[in-house]
């Protein structure tokens, strides 16, 4: 009963917001081991070319950016039930995701369809998880009518993604860690003329080690799958999914109609330009630093503890920019926060082939990363709310902002990516080589430092035109709830006449 008067007077309990915030760690930890680990998967396990990587990344991550409207379509035309709007969306993609995330990191006993194979459970995987993810994401919106309660549980959110991201690292990184894949010499690959000399070096490469790192993918897949599922029931049975409003009618909205309307809002449109750039950057970094740790600084045995470094610094630095925001306003943590990934990404290219330099600063650019975690999700609700003061007849388009948003970020990110991959290729990346040519180093340098700061320079640029301030966002909160009071009393009102007829 008390649960029930806090959530009706919009407070949240520690255990609401916790169960809430559990329900973030699934996409955070399979997206960080598909992010950190499949594009050296494809390349050195699996054995992939590089262009079919780069086509498979490219073109995972698009049909991932498409999904997300998709998705949001389809909620937007979900009815009511006794378990929410978004809630079913949640429960029943779990098992299916798990399944197809398995496969992703197993090797079939094919050499001429495996292309196909991680094309069709990437896409499958990508497809599930985002079913999960947009519900989850637009529940923000409904599991209280306070702005401060939502902040609240979107840093607990924040804190428990990241964790979920050093999970993600961890998990994948510790267990594939322990073996050592296999690689060939570049005296080897010097005296093989012939495709069926490549053949036999890579049979007699395949025995031991490498079945040995094929299996300790899969076992982390499986430890994976298993937080995936866990997760998912302890959000269904301990979060309440909230209606946002009183006078929401059950029947679903217009989804083109609100597309129409939430593009043309333009604190909207400025927020997802210039987070893109920014976010653009960060999955850049991602993508090819376990390839740059590996052969470009040479830390081969290191490159998972580098990589948890940088997750364990953002982690526990969620609070501190929680505390930056609150105190200072969201734009200024994100000059602070974003900007301050620039020294180091340079520096980590500037000083090579040392192993205490690099450990600073990943530990250094994970707080600059704990920032770009955190801000994106928690500005989005201030353009939802400026949204509803201006159309306040306008319901239900919490799942399109939160969507599309995810859209632009992931469509961008596959782009990248796959160009990435591809410019891999094109300066002679050398799949399963225990050295690379001088031109994949530089491209490496590229890809890792040089062009993930153009981006944030860009994007932060971008962002001088958001026009929500802590003074615009306070006047909105206060209109808000004015509006609130407003609908409640009138309701309060109808409901005394309806009793007076009666």
């Amino acid at each position: 009963m008390s649960e029930d008067s806090k959530e009706s007077n919009g407070k949240l309990s520690v255990c609401s917001k916790l169960c809430y915030a559990i329900g973030g760690a699934p996409y955070q930890i399979t997206g960080c081991a598909l992010g950190f680990f499949l594009q050296i998967y494809l390349l050195d396990v699996a054995q992939l070319d590089p262009f079919y990587a780069s086509i498979i990344l490219f073109v995972g991550r698009a049909w991932d950016a498409v999904t997300d409207p998709m998705v949001g379509f389809f909620i937007s035309k979900t009815s009511w039930t006794r378990f929410g709007r978004l809630m079913p969306w949640i429960i029943f993609s779990t098992p299916f995701a798990v399944i197809s995330y398995f496969l992703i990191w197993f090797v079939p006993d094919v050499s001429s369809g495996r292309m196909m194979w991680y094309l069709l459970f990437y896409c499958m995987f990508q497809t599930l998880v985002t079913c999960f993810h947009v519900p989850y994401s637009a529940l923000t919106m409904f599991i209280s009518r306070e702005q401060s309660e939502r902040d609240s549980a979107t840093a607990y959110r924040m804190t428990v993604e990241v964790l979920g991201t050093v999970l993600g690292t961890a998990i994948q990184g510790q267990i594939v860690g322990k073996v050592d894949t296999p690689c060939i010499h570049s005296e080897e690959k010097a005296g093989i003329n012939s495709s069926v000399a490549m053949e036999k070096v890579n049979t007699t490469h395949d025995t031991g080690s490498l079945t040995d790192t094929k299996n300790a993918y899969m076992i982390a897949a499986g430890v994976i799958g298993g937080i995936y599922v866990l997760c998912a029931v302890i959000l269904s049975l301990g979060v309440r999914e909230q209606r946002a409003s009183k006078l929401e009618s059950d029947e679903p909205v217009s989804f083109f109609q609100g597309l129409k309307l939430v593009m043309n809002h333009g604190a909207y449109i400025k927020l997802i330009t210039g987070f893109l750039f920014t976010s653009l950057a960060f999955m850049l970094l991602e993508g090819n630093f376990a390839l740059f740790c590996t052969y470009t600084l040479g830390f081969r045995n290191d490159f998972q503890n580098i990589l948890l470094a940088i997750m364990l610094s953002a982690t526990l630095t969620i609070p501190l920019w929680q505390w930056f925001l609150t105190r200072f306003g969201k734009k200024t943590a994100v000059y602070v926060g974003i900007s301050s990934a620039i020294p180091f990404l340079i520096l980590v290219v500037v000083i090579e082939n040392n192993l205490v330099v690099t450990y600073l600063a990943a530990i250094a650019a994970g707080i600059s990363v704990a920032a770009a975690f955190l801000l994106p999700w928690s500005m989005l609700p201030d353009v939802i709310d400026d949204f509803n003061l201006q159309h306040p007849d306008s319901r239900g388009h919490e799942a399109i902002f939160f969507s599309f948003y995810v859209f632009f970020t992931k469509f961008a990110s596959g782009v990248s990516l796959g160009v990435s991959t591809l410019s891999l290729d094109f300066a002679g990346y050398q799949t399963r080589g225990c050295s690379q040519p001088e031109a994949v180093h530089t491209t490496l340098r590229v890809l890792v430092s040089a062009a993930p700061v153009a981006l944030i320079l860009l994007g932060l640029l971008l962002f001088k035109l958001y026009p929500i301030d802590e003074k615009k966002r306070r006047e909105n909160k206060k209109a808000l709830q004015e509006l609130r009071e407003e609908s409640n009393s009138s309701s309060e009102s109808d409901s005394t006449e309806l009793a007076n007829i009666v």
